[in-house]
């Protein structure tokens, strides 16, 4: 994959931003994140020469941190909690459902490029296991019989 100048000028101008910084990876990976919506090596890359710190060690750093991603992720971000209080709940079975129904593992994408599915270690919401969360929006108590109704209605978002 070849980058495009203005996301080359997008990711060395977060980097310019944190110049004075006296540890800057965490702000530039969060925000060429938050920009770019991943961060493959060759962001990696050009972020290890704008800040003089070693590829090795920024990688390390991406693969560390679930939030950070080296592939694309989908507009919809179905992250199933399987900490304890919600796998002893059924959390697991709610995580392969919702890959069964998608056809995809945690950590893909769908082709279609709407959902990604992540397995959470726990998203705090212990009190109402087995809980999900998708884009932030959290769901409570969530029934193997939801899951279908809970991809329509993002599937049904991207008809309006």
């Amino acid at each position: 994959m070849k980058l495009q100048k203005v996301a080359i000028d997008m990711i060395k101008s977060i980097c310019a931003r944190y110049k004075d910084e006296p540890s800057p990876l965490m702000l530039i990976l969060s925000d060429v994140q938050n920009e770019y919506g991943y961060i493959p090596l060759e962001v990696q890359e050009i972020i290890s020469e704008e800040i003089n710190i070693p590829v090795s060690e920024i990688y390390g750093v991406v693969t560390f941190y679930s939030f950070f991603s080296l592939t694309p992720k989908g507009r919809y971000v179905i992250g199933v909690c399987i900490g304890t209080a919600c796998y002893v709940k059924g959390g697991q079975n709610v995580l392969d459902k919702f890959g069964e129904l998608l056809k995809i593992k945690p950590g893909q994408t769908t082709e279609d490029g709407l959902f990604t599915l992540d397995g959470l270690r726990c998203i705090g919401a212990c009190g109402i296991a087995p809980a999900i969360s998708i884009n932030g929006k959290v769901y409570p108590k969530v029934k193997l019989s939801d899951i279908p109704n809970i991809i329509k209605e993002y599937r049904d978002k991207e008809m309006e």
